[in-house]
């Protein structure tokens, strides 16, 4: 088995620009092996920690990551509304992910409403001009009406059949 390469502290900085930028590129395996890269050798670089998260919570659509693996390292952060900020952030993504994965709407109504508590608390903590904790909250019940309108229109059509609009867009 190969041995990890510990890369110099002086190309943090740099290595984060990258993770980010994969993050965006839709790779977040990529931006993750780079976060966890900079965590090595600074391990409690904020920055670090929460771009991981985010990649981590990136991957929770795919199945190729689970809440678990998040979780702990949000308690890493050190400012009191990161962490309650980026604990909203992990269960609105895995509320997402089980409504993407074909879950009903209440098993993701739980994660949603735990989500949204997150970010009414994190909210008390949000530094003047910081509103991104209401701007999630707001996401989340936007996305939960639209789960609800979904769910009852297909109550309404009582259509098992698929049409060309259940067909997934490539």
């Amino acid at each position: 088995m190969h041995e990890l390469k510990p890369i110099a502290k002086d190309s943090i900085p740099r290595a984060l620009s990258k993770a980010e930028r994969y993050r965006l590129l839709n790779e977040p395996f990529q931006a993750e092996s780079i976060c966890r890269d900079v965590l090595a050798i600074d391990e409690a670089n904020q920055d670090a920690l929460v771009c991981l998260i985010l990649s981590i919570t990136d991957m929770f659509a795919t199945g190729e990551s689970e809440l678990d693996h998040a979780a702990p390292l949000v308690q890493r952060l050190r400012n009191t509304f990161d962490r309650m900020y980026y604990e909203g952030v992990l269960q609105e993504r895995w509320a997402r992910a089980l409504v993407g994965a074909g879950y009903p709407p209440e098993s993701a109504d739980r994660w949603f409403q735990l989500a949204m508590r997150a970010f009414e608390d994190a909210q008390q903590h949000a530094p003047p001009g910081n509103n991104d904790a209401i701007l999630r909250w707001n996401a989340c019940v936007r996305m939960m009406e639209r789960i609800r309108v979904e769910e009852d229109d297909q109550d309404e059509d009582g259509d098992d059949e698929l049409s060309i609009d259940d067909v997934p867009m490539r």
